[in-house]
């Protein structure tokens, strides 16, 4: 009994200490990216988009959303996702076109790292399948598009639509 029971404290402890060395350290700060301090993307016109009424029949519908690197340091683009599967997008900086991306679970979500100069524009194109979730899918939606990048919180371009048969 005493073996098992000094087995069974010996065990514990080496799990506290294991858990004790893995914890994060409260001393190490991770210093924000450099490019946060100079560079912000931003959406041009608005970060959100209304379809309006739209028909499961009449197939998908797309939007474009221009965004911008409104500082003085470039902006990388690292990643970009979608809330739900039936969306997808699309980047589009020059002559360069990156995509299409979905939701996270539903396939790899590659690195994009593209690198978006000060001042210059880059186009995120959404298209959204209403029929995507079948009957189930009627009525109001809201979806959103996330955009990682280096200068700080992700950007999220959202649209909404009344989804009708």
């Amino acid at each position: 009994m005493n073996k098992t029971f000094s087995s069974i404290v010996l065990g514990v402890l080496i799990l506290g200490g294991l858990i004790w060395a893995a914890r994060p350290d409260a001393e190490k700060k991770i210093p924000p990216p450099l490019a946060s301090v100079s560079a912000t993307l931003t959406a041009l016109e608005a970060n959100n988009y209304d379809f309006g009424t739209i028909s499961m029949a009449a197939g998908k519908v797309k939007h474009e959303f221009k965004i911008k690197n409104t500082g003085t340091a470039a902006v990388n683009i690292e990643k970009m996702y979608t809330s739900c599967m039936c969306t997808t997008a699309v980047l589009r900086h020059g002559d360069k076109q990156f995509g299409p991306y979905g939701m996270p679970g539903h396939g790899m979500i590659p690195r994009i790292d593209q690198m978006i100069d000060p001042q210059k524009e880059a186009t995120i194109e959404v298209i959204f399948d209403p029929a995507a979730h079948g009957p189930a899918g009627i009525g109001r939606i809201k979806r959103v598009v996330t955009i990682e990048n280096n200068a700080g919180q992700p950007l999220e371009l959202e649209f909404a639509a009344t989804v009708t048969p």
